[in-house]
């Protein structure tokens, strides 16, 4: 039987919310790749909140495929060469704390064509933060993509929650992100099924303007993804980042 997201975040422990799963607890913050703990910074940010948006316009046949990035490396870089062999541009909304642990990372996904995006610090459930640890979550994030990528991104994505509340938009809009981007094609790969069934439901659901929800760090999201660009490619739609889908 299928669980959905929220209920799955809702019923399991930090452990168990798949590959972003493996960032350390929001009370344990990891040493900066400098050797000293990252400490948030200010910034003006637009003058409202931000937009939520969980999908793309339909004309022009372009989906986003986007992965919420932490867990194992080694399954990242296996991604990152099917992306290569297939000339499929990625959205990867990093956990800062992964990206603080393997610095490396920022500068491999960039040259590889791909995007880099903000999805918190630790991962924490962000609908059940209050306002400082909604703040601190992006922030830290932010920071940690600009000392590794040079850039906090585009783009924020809140964990642990579907649908941003008006708290977290207004918290991403502070930290200088005008837009949070959700999704509306979600296989559920970080409950591990196997790669088939993860391929058959983003065929499923895949329309022209999707954004489609996956994680780094499974072994059979990465299997499930030359079957899942075929299918796309079948059907004349075009992968391609978030920020030639949106703008």
């Amino acid at each position: 039987m299928t669980i959905s997201r929220r209920a799955f975040l809702a019923g399991a422990s930090a452990a168990v919310l798949g590959a972003c799963s493996r960032s350390p607890s929001p009370t344990a913050a990891p040493p900066s790749s400098t050797g000293t703990s990252p400490s948030p910074t200010t910034a003006p940010g637009p003058a409202g909140p931000a937009a939520f948006v969980a999908h793309g316009p339909a004309g022009g046949g372009r989906v986003a495929l986007t992965f919420h990035g932490s867990g194992d490396v080694g399954l990242l870089h296996d991604l990152l060469a099917a992306a290569v062999r297939l000339s499929v541009p990625l959205t990867i909304f990093a956990v800062g704390s992964w990206l603080d642990e393997h610095p490396e990372l920022a500068g491999t996904i960039l040259g590889g064509g791909h995007e880099l995006a903000n999805h918190t610090y630790t991962h924490p459930a962000l609908g059940q933060a209050k306002a400082a640890a909604v703040a601190d979550e992006i922030v830290r994030c932010r920071d940690a993509l600009t000392r590794h990528a040079g850039s906090p991104g585009t783009w924020f994505r809140p964990s642990g929650v579907e649908v941003p509340s008006p708290l977290i938009l207004a918290e991403a809009g502070r930290a200088g992100y005008r837009t949070v981007v959700g999704y509306d094609v979600d296989p559920l790969d970080y409950q591990d099924p196997p790669a088939a069934a993860i391929a058959e439901r983003v065929a499923a659901k895949l329309h022209p303007g999707a954004i489609v929800s996956l994680h780094t760090g499974h072994a059979n999201t990465v299997a499930a993804f030359e079957p899942m660009v075929a299918d796309a490619r079948r059907r004349q739609l075009t992968p391609v980042r978030l920020g030639d889908l949106l703008r």
